[in-house]
C-alpha cells in the first residue's frame, strides 16, 4: 500500500465497495463472476489501484 502525505498528516486511502443485485437474485453465474473478475481486474489495471481482495 502506497501512503500519501500533505503538511501534517500521512494517510491511506481505501474503499469498500459491496456489490447487491436487486432482490438479491443470484445473477453472478454461468461464467458471468469470471468475466466481471476479468473486468475489475482490467479497470484496476488502468487506473494502477490496488485490489486488495474479490
Amino acid at each position: 500500500m502506497k501512503y500519501k502525505s500533505n503538511n501534517n498528516i500521512v494517510y491511506s486511502c481505501k474503499y469498500h465497495v459491496v456489490f447487491c443485485p436487486k432482490y438479491r437474485r443470484k445473477v453472478l453465474n454461468n461464467g458471468v463472476d469470471e468475466r466481471l473478475k476479468e473486468l475489475i481486474n482490467n479497470i484496476c489495471q488502468k487506473l494502477h489501484v490496488d485490489l486488495i481482495e474479490m
